[in-house]
């Protein structure tokens, strides 16, 4: 089948739709690269009962949803899913195929890339059209300490899997138009190896830190694993959470899930807390979006003491501290 007009794909992860928004973002930057190389915005979606999703992206930015409905691939199926996409993929043949970097995506592009014999760049970070007309992919490589930019010249879809909270998404619209392809399931498919026999969905601690509205961040500057745990305190009070650098990271003072950077989440906070951190690009890079950013460090030529909006001479600990006990105070005081 032939296509004059290129195709940027978004593979649609609906599993837990209004928390993990990274296909959402993902359609924003599609719908920002699309203009550059001409091209349309799609987006293929497996599973039973899925019009309503369809839907969505559509109002989210799709102009196409390749769609497969039906009840035996209601629960995803790694074996299955990815014979599927990769029939799509060769009949429509799409220029890009972007898939979120979840424990999910992680799991399904390399062996998609694998069986199209195409490049495959992981954890992505940005995401560009350069002078060529190709997808310019930038990812963290050595352990985050640098960024590389990578493009695939040949072969073909350009596939890359991308970190949630890297983009912003594009508002719902609904009166956004696009058309839903309906395409048959195979008669056959592969033998699963594997069986899924039951899931449960793992409860997360709260509101995750990629779409938290105040982020406490904290740096080796805490001084140690239990002054650093105040933290915790402080964006409870705050009604945010609590982000980590990489030496903290790997101190053991905070889990991998809160490392934020080149080599851990994006996030954007209307406001972030910088307790301690010297601002070192491998912390910075994880927070660009970021609203306003307050910075406390003992030292005042320190990298993040230049970025911040505001920047407070002080011992993180001791400024933590007091911190904490004003807002109990303001609290105590509003409840009287």
């Amino acid at each position: 089948m032939m296509h004059t007009k290129p195709n940027i794909w978004v593979f649609g992860d609906y599993r837990n739709y209004f928390q993990n928004r990274v296909t959402l973002q993902l359609l924003s930057r599609a719908a920002d690269l699309a203009p550059k190389m001409n091209a349309s915005v799609g987006v293929v979606v497996l599973g039973s009962n899925i019009n309503e999703y369809a839907n969505e992206y559509i109002a989210h930015g799709a102009q196409k949803v390749y769609l497969i409905e039906h009840p035996s691939i209601a629960n995803y199926r790694i074996e299955t899913y990815t014979a599927l996409i990769e029939g799509l993929v060769r009949k429509y043949k799409p220029e890009i195929f972007l898939v979120g970097a979840t424990a999910f995506g992680r799991e399904l592009a390399p062996r998609l890339a694998k069986r199209l014999r195409t490049g495959l760049t992981a954890d992505c970070i940005r995401l560009d059209i350069n002078a060529e007309g190709l997808l310019e992919q930038t990812a963290p490589s050595f352990g985050g300490n640098l960024l590389a930019k990578i493009v695939t010249p040949v072969s073909r879809p350009q596939m890359a899997t991308v970190r949630p909270g890297s983009f912003q998404e594009i508002p719902h619209d609904s009166s956004r138009q696009g058309m839903v392809i309906y395409e048959p399931l195979p008669r056959k498919l592969p033998a699963e190896r594997m069986r899924l026999v039951d899931y449960e969905r793992k409860p997360q601690r709260g509101q995750r830190i990629e779409e938290a509205p105040v982020v406490v961040c904290g740096g080796r500057g805490m001084g140690s694993k239990n002054k650093f745990k105040k933290l915790f305190e402080l964006a409870q009070l705050l009604g945010g959470e609590v982000g980590a650098t990489r030496p903290v990271v790997y101190a053991g003072w905070a889990d991998p899930d809160v490392l934020v950077g080149q080599a851990g989440k994006q996030i954007k906070p209307q406001v972030l807390f910088s307790f301690g951190i010297s601002g070192a690009i491998q912390h910075t890079a994880g927070f660009n979006n970021a609203g306003f950013v307050i910075a406390v460090n003992k030292n005042p030529n320190a990298t993040m003491m230049k970025i911040a909006d505001v920047a407070i001479v002080a011992d993180a600990n001791q400024f933590c501290s007091a911190l904490i006990n004003e807002l109990k105070k303001r609290i105590r005081n509003e409840r009287r």
